[in-house]
């Protein structure tokens, strides 16, 4: 059923806690291949801000060690897996993530996405947003959503 699994991953402990999740679907599925994902979002120029403006060559300097930072951590998290059979890719994405994250998984025949939530609710949620939630409801595959640990219902 599924063959291809994408795991998005931010760079976090909390989103790390899917790994183990993974692994079984991974063992108990027969999936062939594993995508770890991050998206390096774009820094961009603050409008308004003259006093803090970076020139272009500065932006593309900052855009390109994040996009190194998230290669770096993604080829760590794959060097740790060791799951046996399987394809074990990373891949670097830019721009907003919850829409690159759909818009990958759909353009690679991904046939499940298996991502963490920090389970925020209330005014947090409303300001920091959920990733989880907005790939859940655009994304055209399943989503497996892994509450972290340490969840205290109804909050």
């Amino acid at each position: 059923m599924y063959k291809k699994i994408m795991v998005p991953l931010d760079g976090s402990e909390l989103a790390e806690c899917v790994l183990p999740h993974a692994e079984t679907i991974v063992k108990g599925c027969g999936v062939s291949e594993v995508i770890l994902v991050r998206v390096a979002e774009q820094f961009q120029r603050a409008s308004g801000f003259a006093e803090f403006s970076y020139s272009e060559e500065e932006i593309r300097g900052i855009n390109l060690e994040r996009q190194k930072l998230a290669e770096d951590y993604l080829s760590q998290v794959v060097g740790r897996l060791k799951w046996d059979g399987v394809n074990l890719k990373s891949e670097v994405l830019s721009g907003k993530a919850a829409e690159c994250l759909a818009d990958y998984a759909t353009s690679n025949d991904v046939d499940l996405i298996i991502i963490a939530t920090h389970g925020r609710s209330g005014i947090s949620r409303w300001v920091w947003g959920s990733v989880a939630d907005r790939l859940l409801r655009s994304a055209c595959v399943p989503v497996l959503i892994v509450r972290a640990p340490g969840c205290i219902p109804g909050i």
